[in-house]
């Protein structure tokens, strides 16, 4: 048995992603975000501060995303998603997957801010800011990893599931007409067809509600 623990359409879809990519479906236990659900034994058992993704797989419980990705990397190695120690890609992929979540960061950031703050509370606009200035100052970044097709040189990796969920929310924060190759990579990511059967599972995307979030006026 093999067992997400998902949000549609949040961090979870990097391993839904990589399950495709490796040709695994797995049973999915779907969780709202904000709901009591989040924060009762189904997933903290699994899952310490009750957050997604969790993984139940090999008879054991996985999670945070970049765990995740790192053990189903280590475990069916025949797959080359990873970049084994000696690799000589293997540190541009560790910095890869960090650097993953130091973006996702600023998306968790603007989520809270746009997304989930309820009346009477209210986004601080210089927060807000400065926390879109810093998403812009991680799309450069980004934009000069991109090594050909992908972000690593010799392939698509874990670190491409990733960084490819973020290319999927940035743009509601982030116009991304700056960037041309990054739009060129988010298209190749989505061409894929592991890509392209984990959103066919997910379905229509219902995360955001707006096309696009503008920083609030002060």
């Amino acid at each position: 048995m093999i067992r997400l623990h998902h949000v549609p359409w949040g961090r979870s879809f990097r391993v839904l992603w990589l399950l495709q990519e490796m040709g695994i479906t797995p049973e999915l236990e779907l969780y709202e975000i904000g709901t009591r659900k989040m924060q009762e034994p189904g997933l903290k058992d699994h899952s310490p501060a009750g957050r997604i993704p969790a993984l139940e797989i090999d008879d054991r419980a996985v999670f945070e995303s970049s765990a995740i990705l790192q053990y189903l990397c280590e475990s069916r190695p025949g797959f080359g998603f990873g970049r084994a120690p000696g690799h000589p890609e293997r540190v541009a992929y560790l910095e890869a997957m960090g650097f993953a979540e130091t973006q996702a960061s600023l998306i968790e950031q603007l989520n809270l801010n746009h997304l989930f703050l309820r009346p009477p509370a209210k986004p601080s606009p210089a927060v807000v800011k400065l926390n879109t200035l810093r998403l812009k100052g991680t799309l450069d970044a980004l934009d000069g990893m991109i090594a050909g097709d992908y972000v690593l040189p010799l392939g698509f990796s874990a670190a491409d599931a990733m960084l490819g969920f973020n290319l999927f929310a940035a743009p509601f924060y982030v116009k991304m007409d700056p960037w041309p190759k990054l739009q060129a990579y988010w298209e190749r990511l989505q061409a894929r067809p592991a890509f392209q059967a984990a959103a066919e599972i997910e379905g229509l995307q219902a995360f955001y509600a707006k096309e696009f979030y503008e920083v609030p006026v002060a």
